[in-house]
């Protein structure tokens, strides 16, 4: 032991308190499960009835999502299913890069490509549902 921890009053789990790389471990473990959750509903609200539509041409696809709910749900599921992306491929990034340039700038890549992807997606179905 070094003389500064002999005379620490703290003990040594106080020492570690908050350190490390545990520390937001609990909150992203929810957020993963709540999208996950989420995207069940959402999915089958999304694929049903475009399943429907499928085979029908484009003017039917169109006219799916100028409906006010399934454009909305078609909003949520592409949001929620880019969030619940860039969560998980965080994860992964951070467990499995160990260089940390590296490491930042596959995470920021991660957050350009889901965002601008999901941005990209919302943006097409606004464009849908506002048209005409």
């Amino acid at each position: 032991m070094t003389d500064a921890a002999k005379t620490s009053f703290q003990t040594p789990r106080s020492r570690a308190a908050n350190l490390g790389t545990a520390h937001g471990g609990t909150h992203h473990w929810t957020q993963i499960n709540l999208t996950g959750i989420a995207l069940v509903p959402l999915t089958l609200l999304f694929v049903i009835p475009f399943a429907g539509v499928l085979g029908e041409g484009h003017e039917a696809a169109i006219a799916l999502y100028r409906q006010p709910f399934h454009a909305i749900v078609a909003i949520l599921f592409i949001g929620v299913t880019f969030h619940h992306l860039w969560q998980g491929l965080q994860v992964v990034i951070e467990d499995y890069v160990h260089h940390k340039g590296v490491l930042v700038a596959m995470l920021v890549a991660n957050t350009l490509m889901c965002g601008g992807a999901g941005t990209a997606g919302v943006f097409a179905v606004m464009s849908i549902a506002f048209s005409g």
